[in-house]
């Protein structure tokens, strides 16, 4: 690899060994930040497997066996956010999926990703996508069955359709026997 051999000619050493002497510079030791990425990344997984349940950075740290400084600097050296940024970055990708793909209440939806205030959830699922739960349930449906375009075959089933330029009006079938007039 060409870079590989830029830089092990232009420090003497190989990239590895250029890196923890760049780290050790600044103070943070090799072991120190292969630590680090440890903990970003078990933070990150306790995240996407348990974003359900009260997590907090002081719960998932205790899970790690560190404290909780130490998850916040693995988030801010390797992440690119922080644990609760991560955290509801999740829940509401989750929520997301559900109101696009099933039929269950909005409540039920808030409690299964791990709120437990609905008005709370609904709240910041708007702050995130700009919509309420239930505008983007509507256009989520909305978007997977569209309306079918206007066709010949429509035409030929007795389906009214509106002239250019006349207003829309609901028609009802005349009732047996009562002449065939519109009611309008």
């Amino acid at each position: 690899d060409e870079i590989t051999k830029d830089i092990t000619q232009a420090t003497g050493a190989p990239p590895r060994q250029t890196l923890d002497l760049a780290l050790a510079r600044e103070g943070i030791r090799p072991r120190t930040l292969r630590e680090r990425r440890r903990l970003y990344l078990l933070s990150r997984a306790i995240v996407a497997r348990h974003y359900r349940r009260a997590l907090t950075l002081e719960v998932v740290a205790r899970a790690l066996a560190s404290s909780p400084r130490q998850v916040q600097r693995a988030y801010a050296q390797f992440g690119e956010g922080t644990f609760h940024e991560d955290l509801i970055a999740r829940r509401m990708g989750a929520a997301a999926e559900l109101l696009a793909e099933q039929s269950i209440p909005i409540r039920d939806v808030a409690r299964l990703v791990g709120y437990t205030h609905p008005p709370h959830f609904a709240r910041v699922f708007a702050r995130r996508y700009g919509l309420t739960p239930a505008r983007f349930r509507d256009q989520a449906r909305a978007a997977r069955h569209p309306l079918p375009p206007a066709c010949v075959s429509c035409s030929e089933a007795n389906v009214p359709t509106v002239a250019e330029g006349e207003p829309a009006r609901a028609r009802r079938p005349a009732a047996v026997g009562s002449g065939g007039g519109d009611r309008g």
